[in-house]
């Protein structure tokens, strides 16, 4: 009988995550250890613009660091200007959530999802699908990513390969983690001038059963699914937020109904992750659609209880959908409050994460 080959080397070198000690770590895959050699040609890769079919569109077109890795758009558009239902979601701390995009509940690993803009052709992000021999033809007359992959992936005839080129550009995004925003270093940095007494009243305002907010955006990391070491098991969650009633029954716009699109369960409509709100001063426009364009909006959303959208194709009750959240029941504000509330939000805005040249092209 013939002897099995042996599988792939890959550099499984100890990899130092710069992040404070109150921060559990994340989960990394046992098949995608990380290394910094990894993290290195994953960052190149992230910022490769010739990963598309126009040869100027890179992962980062979509996912700007000043913008806490999100692109300012309502929804994204793709390389070749082909609008997407959906806002391009935050990679804030996206090592921590245990499921990816904002409606998919199958979508559990950043390796595959990568694949996603990549290949996908419904619609078209990177727009490389079939493209793959180009995409290794590419890379491997590149002499600084023959180097890069053999010093990530061992120096085998097969380091370069999509399935490594996925695996290193999860890596990276693995270490996008904001954690020194003036509201950490006031929780748990021992800072206690660190944020305003305006943004202290707007933490209590937050975690109130008056308001409910802490329910879908609790913990470190502000959301509802989350994974990390320190954790049993992982948490996931999708919730209806009243955004939409198009019938009177729950109904929203056929190209955006939520979890629904892939379990088939009417119970699921209109239900999409509790995105993290860290650095959420930079990530608008907000909601699944962008169809936010202010952090007032959103609140004024929330503390009706539901939108209300009065003409158009999409007018309907929000705050009436039956599919509703329990915790989405309104609220009363004053200014005051309401000010307090918007400090609070914004003392998440971590300058160091967005100024980190680590994370830069």
């Amino acid at each position: 009988m013939a002897a099995t080959p042996p599988l792939p080397v890959e550099n499984s070198s100890a990899y130092e995550w710069d992040m404070p000690q109150w921060l559990p770590l994340p989960i990394v895959p046992e098949d995608n250890p990380i290394s910094a050699e990894k993290v290195k040609l994953g960052r190149q890769l992230f910022y490769e613009t010739r990963l598309s079919i126009t040869g100027d569109f890179s992962c980062a077109k979509c996912h700007q660091q000043a913008l806490a890795f999100t692109d300012g758009k309502p929804v994204a558009i793709g390389a070749t200007g082909e609008a997407h239902p959906r806002n391009s979601m935050s990679l804030t701390n996206i090592a921590y959530s245990p499921v990816l995009t904002w409606a998919n509940p199958l979508m559990r690993k950043l390796e595959e999802q990568l694949l996603v803009p990549l290949f996908g052709e419904h619609p078209v992000e990177m727009g490389m699908v079939g493209r793959e021999q180009e995409i290794i033809t590419m890379l491997e007359d590149d002499s600084q990513y023959s180097k890069m992959f053999a010093a990530a992936f061992g120096d085998q005839e097969e380091a370069i390969s999509i399935r490594n080129l996925a695996k290193a550009i999860a890596c990276f995004e693995r270490t996008l983690i904001s954690a020194n925003s003036p509201y950490d270093r006031y929780r748990y940095g021992g800072e206690p001038s660190a944020i305003s007494e305006s943004a202290k009243r707007g933490e209590a305002l937050f975690n109130s059963e008056r308001l409910e907010c802490f329910h879908c955006h609790g913990g470190f990391n502000f959301s509802d699914s989350i994974m990390h070491e320190r954790l049993a098991f992982q948490e996931i969650a999708f919730h209806n937020t009243g955004l939409y009633n198009l019938d009177g029954k729950g109904a929203y716009p056929p190209n955006n109904t939520g979890v629904y699109e892939i379990t088939q369960d009417p119970s699921q409509i209109g239900h999409f992750k509790a995105p993290t709100l860290r650095n959420i001063e930079l990530t608008a426009p907000y909601m699944h659609d962008g169809s936010m364009a202010t952090l007032e909006e959103v609140l004024d959303h929330y503390a009706a209880g539901g939108r209300t959208i009065v003409s158009g194709k999409y007018a309907g009750v929000g705050s009436e959908n039956p599919l509703k959240s329990i915790f989405v029941s309104g609220f009363n504000l004053t200014e005051g409050e309401r000010k307090d509330l918007l400090a609070f939000l914004r003392s998440l805005t971590d300058e160091e994460f967005i100024h980190n040249r680590a994370l830069s092209p």
